[in-house]
């Protein structure tokens, strides 16, 4: 009895496993991707501007999920809406594995 409930839990974990590493997304093509976000966000998501967003070392799943807001309309902002409208879901994963790569810039305050 162990034994098989033992095989149906490895069963299910390599099955969930294998789903979280399809979606996986692909740094090097999330470059690519990231040509179009480069003039508001920065080519490496270090916005110079304060009114963009730096995407640069933030959460891959946060990335995906302000991406995925923008298609639904769950968040309103019509520049972020157009842009995302055309995203496939590995898009939006590639391009969150490239920011989420990135190293982010300091603000340069130092907290006591």
């Amino acid at each position: 009895m162990l034994r098989r409930w033992l095989l149906l839990f490895v069963s299910v974990f390599a099955v969930l496993m294998s789903g979280s590493l399809l979606a996986a997304g692909d740094p090097a093509a999330g470059k690519q991707k990231s040509q179009a976000c480069a003039a508001c966000h920065g080519p490496d998501g270090n916005s110079p501007a304060p009114q963009f967003p730096k995407l640069a070392g933030q959460h891959s799943d946060y990335l995906v999920h302000a991406l995925t807001a923008y298609q639904t309309g769950e968040r309103k902002n019509p520049m972020m809406q157009q842009m995302a409208a055309p995203l496939s879901e590995q898009d939006k994963e590639d391009l969150a594995a490239y920011y989420s790569s990135q190293k982010g810039l300091s603000l340069g305050w130092k907290l006591k």
